[in-house]
């Protein structure tokens, strides 16, 4: 695998950052979270003026194996037809994009069906879905690898045109499966609390999806696989790829719901220190999420009951992620304001 040179935030800013931050003109402490996401963009730039130039979104869509087995509501084509969707500009993703100023990238990872002659949808496709990791392994080495460098790749490609915040989302009939199993395994949480409704599985429905699911992660155990490549889809593995080279390169990173954070936990597993970088912006509706998020010591901005994927809940938090920057940037201190300082 590829690697990468992620380094923690350095912290030596980190008293002239609180000082500004207690000097603006307020009662100190007083407006909480933002103060706390100032602190930590600050950082994550090493300024004392932050900023959100050029916020870019990565639409990744992919299809998955183990669809085939019934563990989705939603047929596979639903991926196809949304991602022609979106280029038509009438998807949820599109809709928050153009209301908080995000340039969108629609991005075939491995979406089964010819995509390649549609204007708006960058193709990088690998394959036409991962493989049934019921039976085999979703995806092999070489296609991890060139899923990791696609991520990479789209990053690079933001960065150039100015970008200094990210978020990403995902279209991938059934991928909150693979997105269970990487948190049963990544947090040692049951898989039975790891499993939820998806796209709107009923309670059999449910009981079917964790029977297989069950029946898969224990032939994984048996066989000593390594869990990225043998259950992640295509999309998934581009957005881990995506997430550790903005951390290289000290973006801000926006993490969306459940599948994204599922994306940022494996990315955490591999090198710690990407955290630094993340904002977790909301916990969604899916059964497993908060469970996910405590788990990672990450607390949500939003909760929302989202569970629309394609990064929607990360386009939502903006405006408050946006707050805190322009609380460093607006905001009079109590100088220049002339207030007597009372604390």
């Amino acid at each position: 695998m590829k690697k990468f040179n992620i380094q923690p935030v350095d912290c030596s800013m980190q008293a002239a950052i609180q000082e500004k931050i207690d000097n603006l003109n307020k009662p100190k402490g007083s407006l909480g979270r933002l103060e706390e996401l100032a602190m930590q963009i600050c950082l994550i730039q090493q300024t004392l003026e932050p900023s959100l130039a050029h916020p870019c979104h990565l639409l990744l869509g992919g299809d998955h194996g183990i669809e085939r087995e019934g563990v989705s509501v939603s047929p596979r084509e639903v991926t196809w037809q949304q991602m022609i969707n979106f280029t038509h500009g009438g998807g949820g993703v599109n809709m928050f994009c153009r209301q908080h100023g995000f340039k969108l990238r629609i991005v075939d990872v491995g979406v089964d069906y010819d995509l390649s002659g549609i204007d708006g949808i960058i193709d990088r496709k690998i394959a036409r879905g991962t493989k049934n990791f019921l039976h085999e392994p979703a995806m092999t080495e070489q296609e991890f690898d060139r899923a990791i460098q696609i991520g990479c790749d789209l990053v690079d490609d933001c960065i150039a045109e100015g970008c200094r915040v990210l978020s990403i989302g995902e279209m991938g009939i059934a991928n909150t499966s693979p997105s269970s199993i990487w948190m049963h395994l990544f947090t040692g949480t049951p898989l039975k609390d790891c499993i939820g409704a998806g796209a709107g599985l009923d309670t059999p429905g449910i009981r079917h999806k964790y029977e297989i699911l069950n029946q898969a992660v224990e032939r994984f155990k048996a066989n000593g696989f390594e869990p990225l490549s043998y259950f992640g889809g295509f999309e998934m593995v581009a957005a881990i790829g995506a997430m550790l080279k903005a951390a290289e390169k000290h973006l801000v990173i926006l993490i969306d719901g459940f599948i994204m954070t599922a994306c940022a936990l494996a990315a955490i597993q591999l090198y710690p220190a990407a955290k630094d970088y993340m904002i977790f912006t909301h916990c969604g509706d899916e059964s497993g999420h908060q469970r996910m998020l405590h788990a990672m010591g990450a607390n949500a901005l939003l909760h929302l009951g989202l569970r629309l994927g394609e990064g929607t809940g990360a386009l939502c938090a903006f405006p408050v992620i946006d707050s805190a920057v322009r609380m460093m940037n607006e905001m009079n201190n109590f100088d220049k304001a002339r207030i007597t300082k009372y604390f």
